[in-house]
């Protein structure tokens, strides 16, 4: 599964709604929040968190709620009565400390609740057991690190989930978004330090690839529309789409733009557009001599003999070569998911834009 976070510490806009919308079209079907709030603010967090609840239940998308027992009390809720906590909208909660075992077994047999992923030990586990857990509704989810240099390692976190796995868990984990951060610091919110401010879609890959993850949320607030456009292209049309700029002399930039698929005899050093040469784009000239780094969009010219017309992106640095033109460069954002591309992986060039939500819809779809 794929999901969002709203926070609550401000009153909930059109905005909101309409980003909730406009995710759950591009795939996603979570959410998540939390109700660590101070203590003036309760009242209306809970009128927030109803919001919310509703919002989701209509648009069907889970939400899980990150909770401590005195926050639940600030705003008129028990685990004692997980009827009326299920009312407000909140499908799950993450437990996070200061709750027993035995609260969280009881709970667990009436709606979701994610552990603490990082924290969670073989007691916590046997303790689950004899209380009689639901475990086909416990999760486990990691932690965000809002401050630089706390994230966790790739190596730790594959460790246990290797752990969890065994113990039949379902694993979350967080990736940094990249248009309204989260404040005070503003330094994203993600699980792996590696990830912190790096593309989420090329984070969420990784993730879900290499480290043992079932689900993955944004851990901020809000992506930008074109990495919103790439999550929907990658996890509902199995396509990566990639933002290019052209380059300024070249005649040919546009011959490359569009669909294309990565051979499925992949090569080390590019990714090879499998039917280029079967194009009928004429005869292409040398353009120049231009080094080719991580990125480059090329297109073999007539010097190339039976080659040219070739499509490539260059996946490292490979010097200049006359009988290839460099026509345009993937962003620098965007080359992070260049290392992500599997043998016979379907992928889009598009001209980079200064996207919005609800403009050019229609020239990406």
């Amino acid at each position: 599964m794929l999901g969002i976070s709203v926070f609550l510490g401000e009153d909930l806009a059109k905005e909101t709604i309409d980003y909730l919308r406009s995710m759950k079209n591009s795939g996603f079907n979570g959410v998540f929040s939390s109700l660590h709030i101070p203590e003036d603010d309760s009242t209306k967090y809970l009128e927030r968190l109803t919001t919310l609840g509703s919002w989701s239940k209509n648009l069907g998308m889970e939400l899980m709620v990150d909770i401590s027992g005195s926050a639940l009390n600030k705003i008129g809720l028990s685990f004692e009565d997980p009827s009326a906590i299920i009312s407000t909208g909140i499908t799950g909660l993450r437990i996070d400390y200061g709750i027993s075992n035995q609260v969280i077994a009881d709970l667990s047999h009436s709606m979701k609740i994610s552990l603490n992923a990082s924290t969670i030990a073989d007691t916590d586990v046997a303790e689950l057991r004899i209380a009689g857990a639901d475990f086909q509704n416990l999760e486990a989810w990691h932690n965000y690190y809002p401050r630089p240099e706390t994230g966790i390692a790739k190596t730790v976190l594959i460790a246990k989930n290797r752990w969890l796995k065994q113990l039949g868990f379902r694993i979350m984990a967080f990736v940094p978004g990249n248009a309204s951060l989260r404040g005070p610091l503003f330094e994203s919110l993600p699980t792996l330090e590696k990830h912190r401010h790096m593309h989420p879609l090329a984070a969420t890959i990784e993730l879900l690839e290499d480290c043992l993850v079932d689900d993955v949320y944004i851990g901020d607030p809000e992506i930008d529309y074109k990495t919103q456009l790439q999550f929907e292209a990658y996890f509902n049309e199995d396509r990566l789409l990639l933002f290019a700029t052209p380059e300024k002399r070249s005649a040919y930039t546009q011959i490359v733009l569009g669909n294309h698929q990565n051979r499925w005899d992949p090569a080390r050093d590019v990714l090879r557009s499998a039917a280029a040469r079967f194009k009928q784009i004429g005869i292409v000239q040398p353009e120049g001599q231009k080094p080719r780094p991580k990125g480059s969009v090329t297109l073999d010219n007539q010097l190339y003999g039976r080659y040219a017309g070739e499509i490539q992106i260059t996946l490292h640095h490979l010097p200049a070569d006359k009988k290839v033109n460099v026509v345009a460069q993937i962003i620098p954002e965007d080359i992070p998911l260049l290392d992500w591309f599997a043998a016979g992986q379907q992928f889009e060039i598009q001209l980079n834009k200064d996207l919005k939500r609800g403009v050019y819809e229609n020239e990406f779809r």
